[in-house]
């Protein structure tokens, strides 16, 4: 499919994304509806992000970012939490192998040190199996928060400055980029978020500036090959200016 984008030249962008960060909502809506219980939800929405990797594959996308649980998900019920942490480990046990074979690169992105040591083990041997796969890189955010990663960026600019590495006045929007998660892909494109809700939830504050957005009504566990060509091809109609005027001068 690579056919189906254009060359990104200054004059002209691709039609389609290079980089797609999908916050997935629905999952308990979802189970509620079934009259299943909510980790039923999260189990089917983790087949939702398999088929969600392998489209992203076809399509020879950059970078694929999931919203998998946020820094305010912890407030859930301890039962609902405990599931979700073993199924975080069973995904990264039984997929990595399969992510690896379809040269998928896997990044963790996120506060690292709330997880259980045998999960942030987990994490390191799913990243350094796949950390020379040259095809999507598919990150995963996990105890992430759009706040949490600025904050820290700008803490390790702090820290320069307390050495003396750095002077406070030469600090420019690039360098706190450069210090902030997914600063060596490429910028996100568009950003799906399902289950019907319009925010953003505290996701890629600052990496999302000039991305698209593409709400859908479908709850995550629903989400198919189907839904995610309908936002790749309203993507496609759309015209980016990134803070340019059109055209036309409108």
């Amino acid at each position: 499919m690579s056919s189906l984008y254009q060359q990104n030249t200054p004059d002209t962008y691709r039609a389609l994304p290079r980089h797609v960060a999908i916050i997935m909502d629905g999952n308990g809506r979802w189970a509620k509806n079934q009259g299943k219980l909510r980790i039923s939800g999260h189990r089917a929405g983790a087949k939702a992000v398999r088929r969600a990797v392998k489209f992203a594959v076809t399509c020879e996308m950059e970078a694929l970012t999931l919203y998998a649980f946020s820094s305010e998900n912890w407030n859930r019920p301890e039962p609902e939490v405990s599931a979700l942490m073993e199924l975080f480990v069973w995904a990264l046990d039984s997929e990595v192998k399969s992510l690896h074979k379809n040269n998928v690169r896997l990044k963790i992105i996120g506060d690292m040190q709330r997880f259980s040591p045998r999960i942030q083990e987990r994490i390191r041997n799913a990243e350094s199996l796949t950390a020379q796969n040259t095809g999507l890189t598919l990150n995963v955010a996990a105890n992430y928060g759009g706040r949490w990663d600025i904050i820290d960026g700008v803490r390790q600019l702090a820290s320069r400055v307390q050495q003396g590495q750095l002077c406070p006045e030469d600090i420019t929007e690039e360098m706190l980029g450069e210090q902030l998660c997914l600063c060596h892909l490429s910028p996100v494109d568009l950003v799906i978020r399902t289950g019907g809700e319009h925010r953003i939830s505290n996701f890629l504050l600052w990496q999302v500036a000039y991305a698209e957005f593409y709400f859908s009504d479908v709850l995550w566990p629903d989400f198919d090959e189907q839904v995610f060509q309908g936002a790749l091809d309203a993507f496609s109609q759309r015209e980016r200016r990134f803070g340019g005027a059109a055209p036309d001068g409108a």
